[in-house]
């Protein structure tokens, strides 16, 4: 298999990689369990996971199936620090109206708690690697960086990196760690697929020119890139859009639906599943670290798995280009980010 090394770093990882956003929320805890032993009997050796991820479930999934299997040295755990509340004892109900100070974000008080709390939570006495969620502008980046750098010095993380940033903020941030010797930032985690091209414009230049993995997520476009759509408004259960709420039901547009549409036909006449042309697209692109595959079955995984042998010959990348143009997009996967201000159209 062709492992990947991950920026500049050392390290080396599967071409296609596990994202566990499902895990206990959508995938139950034994089918998740399942899907992540049979990713490592493939081979796939980065497990991507989130303190925001079910409230916490999906990492404590992940670490009792690594303790229990005894296969956490066959496995780099990426994970990302964001807002936890109810992994604090903050509910989310109606009876608390407003998150409290400090249970959230960039700081370095936020940061280094978050990261105890995945240890424990991952069962693990170190994280390979952990990721900054997003990118806020009201939290310095130099106080980020410094409390990722003490983090890795004293053996907690192994490296840092972030998600979802905009090109110049992570410009910033290699700039800091070049002139100040804060931990530099090794990868950058967005979302990338056909109908989001808009990260080939300014962080893939930006990954390719100074060394930085890229990891994509929702590489399916939550779907509309293997038909699970027939039009806008309406969301089939099961799908992101309607299980999860407005901000993924806004990514669903009706010319995204159409172009998937027409995306299917093309992999199957090129002898695929529309899921697997879709990741082999992703994987394949320049400056692409790994495309980070959400599966809510073992059925899932194993048509998945045959990717990471296959290329993505010349005619089936020019046809990708002919349906959405390199560079521009049909759906916004940013509109998550809070710094991306454009919309669709």
């Amino acid at each position: 298999m062709d492992y990947r090394y991950l920026g500049r770093t050392g390290v080396q990882v599967s071409p296609i990689c596990l994202g566990s956003d499902d895990f206990g929320d959508g995938t139950p805890p034994a089918v998740a369990k399942q899907i992540i032993l049979g990713a490592l009997d493939a081979g796939i050796n980065l497990i991507d996971t989130g303190n925001l991820y079910a409230g916490g479930e999906s990492e404590k999934i992940i670490g009792e199936t690594l303790a229990e299997s005894g296969r956490r040295h066959e496995v780099l755990i990426s994970t990302k620090i964001d807002h936890a509340p109810r992994r604090i004892g903050v509910s989310l109900d109606h009876h608390v109206p407003y998150l409290p100070p400090n249970v959230q974000g960039n700081s370095r008080h936020n940061i280094i708690r978050a990261c105890e709390l995945s240890l424990r939570d991952l069962k693990t006495d170190y994280i390979d690697l952990l990721q900054v969620h997003r990118y806020y502008p009201h939290y310095h980046i130099e106080e980020t960086l410094g409390a990722l750098t003490d983090l890795v010095r004293q053996g907690k993380i192994r490296y840092a990196g972030c998600s979802t940033f905009p090109a110049w903020k992570l410009m910033h941030a290699l700039m800091l760690s070049e002139m100040k010797q804060y931990v530099r930032l090794v990868n950058e985690e967005s979302p990338y697929n056909l109908l989001d091209r808009r990260l080939e414009n300014e962080v893939i230049p930006l990954a390719i020119e100074h060394g930085v993995g890229v990891l994509a997520w929702s590489p399916l476009a939550h779907g509309m890139l293997v038909g699970a759509y027939q039009r806008a408004g309406e969301y089939p259960k099961g799908t992101r859009a309607r299980d999860r709420g407005a901000f993924y039901a806004g990514r669903i547009t009706a010319e995204g639906i159409e172009i998937g549409k027409a995306f299917c036909d093309l992999a199957r006449l090129a002898g695929m599943s529309p899921a697997q042309l879709a990741v082999l697209w992703c994987k394949d692109q320049p400056g692409i670290t790994a495309p980070l595959i959400g599966v809510g079955s073992v059925a899932h995984l194993n048509d998945l798995i045959p990717v990471m042998e296959m290329r993505l010959d010349d005619t089936l990348r020019a046809a990708c280009d002919d349906l959405v143009a390199p560079g521009t997009h049909v759906a916004n996967f940013l509109n998550t980010s809070g710094w991306m201000k454009t919309s669709v159209g």
